[in-house]
């Protein structure tokens, strides 16, 4: 690990200037990404601005829907009441990301910006064109097991965001509430949060130079209220998702009124499928309906050699979701 110093600002504005002073500065929260970045020489910030002092805490029931500060702990807010109760998808990929310890340690803002776990990203013995654009994607010929099948290009088919959370908040409409330097705050949905890779594969999010995360808010609905997360993984303990799902429905007299889907583990983004959605809205709550709907889910699939498995395996994944929901 290089060589760095630390500042603990009180402000937003405070933190900001002093990442304005340093572009290559890094904010720290609770360091779960940042530090094993750090370890294996994959960033050397010569500054860390701890932010954990700023004010973006708090989980509250507000007129856009439930706001939840960007430094909240996973644990915290996944046993909070209100979210366990009117947002069951976003508790249950918080508990079943990570270990109790780092769920104690990792903010929400943190967890929403953590890194690919391409073991060629992670590797600096590798050329990676998310790590240095134009270097080359070993991955693309080699050890592609774990990675993406959706949203994926020539230049990287790693998964842009390994985790569970944002999965949850793609599906049910999470808007994040961001601050730049100057102070100034602007909302932008999870949706358009991350990039696809294209041909610039290190920009993975639309964040500014020195912009923060403040707080996430994700509206209140009927198939926000009635959402899972279903995750499958090697292991049952501390694994990241080879597929996931996370789906909200309103059924009702076995019809369903509105749906949403999102897929993690298989995109190069947390994956919301509009298709999914398309195929299930106004139909039928049976198992017909599912695979049709898995089907549309993952029409545009680009699949390598060792992870051709991911399609069928992110099929049953949606169709066992929207079983559990309609059952």
């Amino acid at each position: 690990m290089n060589d760095f110093s630390y500042t603990q600002p009180a402000t937003a504005k405070e933190a900001t200037a002093l990442r304005k002073d340093t572009p290559t500065a890094a904010y720290i929260a609770g360091g779960t990404t940042l530090l094993d970045l750090m370890k294996a020489h994959l960033q050397e910030p010569p500054q860390l601005i701890d932010i954990t002092r700023l004010p973006f805490t708090g989980i509250e029931l507000t007129t856009d829907g439930l706001r939840i500060g960007a430094l909240e702990r996973m644990s915290t807010v996944g046993e909070h009441p209100l979210v366990v109760q009117q947002f069951p998808a976003v508790s249950q990929s918080l508990l079943l990301a990570a270990s109790p310890q780092l769920r104690n340690m990792a903010s929400i803002g943190g967890n929403i910006l953590q890194r690919t776990r391409c073991g060629y990203f992670r590797d600096a013995a590798f050329p990676c064109n998310k790590r240095v654009a134009g270097s080359g994607c070993p991955a693309l010929t080699g050890d592609n097991h774990n990675l993406a099948i959706l949203g994926v290009s020539d230049s990287c088919i790693a998964t842009a965001y390994p985790g569970d959370l944002s999965v949850a908040l793609a599906a049910l409409d999470a808007v994040l509430t961001l601050e730049n330097q100057k102070g100034k705050q602007r909302r932008v949905p999870v949706t358009a949060f991350y990039l696809l890779p294209g041909t610039t594969p290190h920009k993975e999010t639309v964040l500014e130079p020195g912009e923060l995360i403040v707080a996430v808010t994700i509206p209140t609905a009927a198939h926000a209220q009635r959402s899972t997360y279903l995750k499958v993984r090697e292991r049952s303990s501390y694994a990241y998702a080879l597929a996931s799902a996370a789906v909200g429905l309103d059924v009702q007299s076995g019809t369903i009124r509105s749906a949403r889907v999102a897929l993690g583990g298989v995109g190069a983004q947390p994956w919301r499928s509009r298709e999914a959605e398309t195929v299930l809205t106004g139909a039928p709550a049976t198992e017909a309906t599912f695979r049709a709907a898995a089907a549309a889910a993952l029409q545009g699939a680009r699949p390598r050699e060792q992870n051709r498995f991911k399609v069928e395996l992110a099929q049953n994944t949606l169709v066992r979701a929207l079983q559990q929901l309609a059952g």
